[in-house]
């Protein structure tokens, strides 16, 4: 049987006091007597009373709490962001709605609605990578409601954005393959409607092109999970004989190439040297370890709820939107 939650007309009833005195008490208001508001707490604490957040949400106008929408939690990555975001928005006294899209729009499409329902004070978000319409996002602007993307941005939605430096780390991850002597690199891409997808794929050929080696097409395969790993395993495996290194783009899709390639008895470095991206804990366990850009998923959280915060508590103030970049270094391994 559910319980009934305490009211403060409750409270009023048992006491023989009115609402408005029980309110004022357990708000310390000068006018109630010391001994009312003593009366008042302890009861109050005895029958576990708790403040109607929905209640003073819409008195106060701003419930307190914000709306975090992302594609998986259950990767190192993202629940990296959930740590930062919440260790600062709890010390700001906000709390946390945490939906997951699971790479589905119609999800996300859902989950944005929700958080609308709920009356969220703001949104975060990191874009599933299935999503190529982008009306929710442009029904959360037109409801006001305060947005900042993360990792995934929505191009076509203007708001503030967190990013983490992918051209750069891409750039560097593809380098120190070629400074250790690999020429012919296979680049293991994400959906190119996604930005981090082309910028990781433009550091990748920006590389390339500082060793003045073309751009090969039939290198470069969209392959960003395990699953489409040994999806395209037929076309890897005919391809590994002629290539000498690989730049995936995730730690995930790096560890399955490597395990796929070794099945069929390539050395890993010898044969074929492997980075990623990420720096997820599988990837300073994986047999060899793997050399992979380090993402600071739990910097990229905190400035993300940062800028929001700031949005939210400030509604009058004209600030410009912005878009930080989290900085990126790379972990060097034994896989390359």
């Amino acid at each position: 049987m559910k319980s009934k939650l305490i009211s403060i007309n409750d409270i009023a009833t048992a006491l023989g006091i009115s609402p408005s005195t029980v309110s004022r008490a357990l708000k310390d208001h000068p006018d109630i007597s010391t001994e009312t508001k003593r009366i008042v707490k302890e009861y109050a604490e005895h029958v576990n009373y708790r403040p109607n957040a929905l209640a003073l949400s819409l008195k106060r106008q701003r419930s307190n709490t914000l709306g975090l929408i992302i594609p998986e939690i259950v990767h190192h990555f993202f629940s990296s962001v959930i740590s930062g975001i919440e260790e600062l928005a709890y010390a700001k006294g906000y709390r946390l709605i945490i939906c997951q899209s699971n790479e589905d729009y119609e999800r996300e499409v859902i989950n944005t609605q929700v958080l609308l329902d709920n009356r969220v004070d703001g949104i975060l978000i990191s874009m599933s990578k299935t999503t190529t319409n982008h009306g929710h996002f442009k029904d959360l602007i037109d409801s006001g409601i305060p947005m900042v993307f993360f990792d995934r941005v929505c191009e076509e939605v203007e708001t503030d954005r967190v990013v983490t430096a992918d051209f750069e780390g891409a750039l560097l991850a593809t380098s120190h393959l070629l400074e250790s002597g690999r020429k012919k690199i296979l680049h293991l891409a994400s959906p190119q409607h996604l930005l981090i997808g082309r910028l990781r794929l433009e550091g990748y050929l920006k590389a390339l092109s500082n060793y003045g080696i073309e751009k090969d097409p039939a290198y470069i395969l969209q392959c960003d999970t395990r699953t489409e790993v040994y999806d395209l395993k037929e076309q890897i495996i005919r391809l590994a004989p002629e290539i000498d290194g690989i730049f995936a783009v995730n730690d995930f899709t790096a560890i399955a190439a490597m395990m796929l390639l070794q099945d069929q008895g390539f050395r890993i470095p010898e044969d074929i040297a492997i980075t990623g991206f990420g720096n997820d804990p599988i990837a300073s366990i994986a047999h060899p370890p793997l050399t992979t850009v380090e993402q600071r998923g739990f910097e990229m959280g905190r400035q993300a709820v940062e800028i929001l915060i700031r949005r939210i508590e400030n509604p009058a103030t004209y600030i410009d939107f912005q878009t930080r970049v989290i900085p990126i270094q790379l972990e060097k391994r034994s896989s390359s």
